[in-house]
């Protein structure tokens, strides 16, 4: 049995996708992305594909079996999908089977669609540049940068049509200036943010399963991303820092074992 990000199984999304808002380069690293938190079931991106600016997609359209949804520009300089991709939303919540949605777009316009969703019970979980307004990050369960995906996965790639030649190139001249996940000193502030949460979730022993502080440390900051501080999981960047300690406990499954983490300046 496996658990996605949220520690449920078999989370059926659906994702939409504002082209407008996420740079066409990015989109295998991002369903790449999406498969953590459960599996795709619908997928969707709106544009005006009648656009030049938006005509490289179709590649990575294919390639990842994402439908587009053609959306006029009716008026010059909006973002014309925003209201496509509301109804849309709205249409599969009351209709079709899903446990979630993923939400691919740096816009803030959608921040109260985010909110909706979750007030119907659906796991809401946001992508993104870091361009991003906080009132949409924080209306999602989780957000993820663009960015941060990009410097973590060296699969990463510009789209290979000839076409898309001045995107290859703008995107591997800024591959080679990111250096490869550098490991950074975690901040104070996000030390404390998990000191707070194993006191929240202490018991008498004081030690907290490692999976249930990285939900609550994700309900209390949605952007947390231990790949910002060059760390591929909690665990490793929990242990970095001398004011933790970690402990494996056998579980029933002689091959799995769980993390537990404590404050060693907890009282």
């Amino acid at each position: 049995m496996t658990h996605n990000a949220f520690g449920i199984d078999n989370l059926r999304l659906a994702v939409l996708i504002d082209a407008e808002n996420v740079p066409r380069y990015s989109i295998k690293s991002v369903m790449e992305e999406i498969a953590i938190y459960g599996t795709p079931t619908i997928k969707r991106i709106y544009g005006d594909w009648t656009s030049p600016t938006i005509a490289g997609w179709k590649a990575s359209l294919l390639e990842n079996a994402i439908t587009p949804i053609q959306q006029y520009s009716y008026t010059t300089g909006k973002n014309s999908s925003d209201s496509a991709m509301i109804i849309d939303a709205m249409d599969i919540l009351y209709t079709e089977k899903t446990d979630g949605f993923v939400i691919v777009s740096s816009d803030s316009d959608f921040t109260r669609l985010a909110i909706r969703l979750r007030e119907a019970g659906q796991r809401v979980v946001g992508i993104g540049e870091r361009k991003t307004p906080s009132a949409f990050i924080a209306a999602c369960d989780k957000f993820t940068y663009i960015e941060v995906i990009h410097e973590s996965n060296e699969e990463a790639r510009a789209e290979t049509e000839e076409s898309d030649h001045k995107y290859q190139q703008q995107y591997r001249a800024k591959r080679r200036n990111v250096a490869r996940m550098p490991v950074v000193k975690v901040p104070d502030d996000i030390v404390l943010i998990i000191a707070d949460s194993i006191a929240a979730l202490a018991g008498d022993s004081g030690a907290v399963f490692m999976g249930e502080l990285g939900n609550l440390i994700l309900k209390k900051q949605p952007d947390f991303d231990c790949r910002s501080f060059g760390y591929m999981s909690l665990s490793a960047m929990v242990k970095s820092i001398d004011r933790f300690e970690t402990e494996f406990r056998q579980t029933t499954d002689p091959n799995i074992k769980h993390v537990f983490v404590r404050d060693k300046e907890a009282t």
